[in-house]
Formats: C-alpha cells, structure tokens, sequence
C-alpha cells in the first residue's frame, strides 16, 4: 500500500514537475550509492587499515552529480523513445527487438561515454584538483570504466526500455545505479587518495 502511494505521489510529481522530480531523485540515488560505498569500505577494509571517517562533503558531491545529470538524462530518454518506437504508432503490434537493440546501442556508444567524462570532470572540480590531475583522471579511469560499464549496464538498459514506463526509466536507472555508483565512488576515491599522496610527496620533496 504504501508502495503505491509513494508511487502515485512520483508520478504527480513527475506529471507537473518532471525536471525537478528527475533532479531530486537522482541526486537522492547518487547520494545513497556514495553513502554505501564508504560504509562498506570500513566493513572491508584490511585489519591494518584504519578505519576512514565518513565525508558528508563526498557525498554532497555525488548527490550534486546526480541531481545535474538526471534531467538530462530524462530529456535523452525521450529521445530515445521518439527516435526508435518499439512499437507501431497505433500501439498494436509486437514489440520491435531491432528498435529495441537500437535504443541500447545509441545509450551506451552516446550517453555512456558522456556520462563518464561528466562524472569524472565534474568530480575533479568539486575536489578542486588542477587541470592537470583531472586530466591524469581521464588517463587513468575513463577506459577502465568505460569497459566495465559496457559489461553491466546493456543489459540493465534492455530491461529498463523494454519494461519500465518513460517516466520510471530514470528512478530504475538510479535505483541500479546505487550499485554502479558505490563502484564510481570506490574507483574515484582510489584516484583522489592517489593524487593527494603524489602531491604531498612533490610538496616534501620542494621543501627539503
């Protein structure tokens, strides 16, 4: 019952304020994706390793990432929905598997690679880090991730365009993507804590 109520109030809210509820509910995923990721990396961390606080200000930067994508990814998904109708505009028929495998293909050749160089510029400026380092990030986890997104989210993608309605497609998306997003932020927090020993090492190098 109450899964029916939260469901009628998104769709409410979707109906009148579509980026807006988009932009909420994404940055809200992000967030938890983010908070998931350092709690499970105090649970796995080695029995050397010392236990990391937690960073509200990490987080803040994942739900701000989320909530600035999520729109347009919204507007990308009525893209899709326009450009490549799974069915035949009187709404009979079967679906269209070629349309289908169409809408995936365009998603993850056009909006996957996006997405990652959003993330990662977008993740580098929040940090504050140089042209340089943010440019050191594309070197090290573009393609990596790339090649890892392309081994999880075709098929989430097929699923998510062949069953969920257009106004979910994003809320499913994310609802995934917390599990993507505790991936995104164990990778990019790797990367930081690497650039930020490499840059106290030149700055204890400079002062001797």
């Amino acid at each position: 019952m109450a899964a029916i109520t939260l469901a009628r109030a998104y769709q409410t809210s979707f109906d009148t304020r579509p980026h807006t509820t988009l932009a909420v509910t994404g940055g809200c995923f992000n967030a938890l994706g983010d908070i998931v990721a350092q709690v499970s990396h105090n649970i796995l961390r080695k029995p050397h390793e010392e236990r990391a606080p937690y960073d509200p200000t990490r987080t803040l930067r994942f739900f701000v990432f989320g909530a600035s994508i999520s729109p347009f990814i919204g507007r990308w998904n009525v893209f899709l929905e326009r450009q490549f109708p799974l069915r035949a505009i009187n709404g009979t028929g079967k679906v269209s598997l070629k349309a289908l495998s169409k809408r995936v293909a365009a998603d993850q050749i056009v909006m996957a690679p996006i997405g990652l160089v959003a993330f990662i510029g977008s993740m580098g400026i929040l940090e504050g880090r140089s042209r340089k380092q943010i440019a050191q990030k594309y070197s090290d986890l573009f393609m990596p991730t790339l090649a890892t997104n392309w081994t999880v989210w075709p098929a989430l993608q097929f699923i998510n365009f062949r069953f969920m309605p257009l106004a979910y497609r994003v809320p499913f998306q994310s609802t995934c993507g917390v599990f993507w997003t505790l991936y995104l932020s164990t990778v990019n927090s790797r990367e930081e804590r690497r650039q930020d020993k490499d840059t106290a090492m030149r700055r204890t190098i400079n002062n001797e």
